[in-house]
């Protein structure tokens, strides 16, 4: 099994939710409910890396990510 980080935002705008997975270069997708969106990104990083498989490239290792908020005095 190999484990990838995922980033998973709400759309500003309220209409649903993005992911991605930022060391899979361009592995994007997209859902109405953070289920949805979640469940979408596996498919995605399924196929791109079964992808990468088929033309020779090589997997890239996921790094590990840290995720926190920072407070900007106006």
């Amino acid at each position: 099994m190999t484990q990838f980080s995922v980033i998973i935002e709400k759309d500003k705008d309220e209409y649903g939710y993005y992911a991605r997975v930022p060391a899979l270069q361009g592995c994007y997708a997209q859902g109405e409910t953070f289920e949805e969106a979640l469940e979408n990104i596996k498919d995605a990083a399924r196929l791109h890396l079964d992808d990468l498989t088929e033309s020779g490239q090589e997997i890239p290792k996921s790094s590990q990510m840290f995720l926190t908020t920072i407070e900007i005095l106006d």
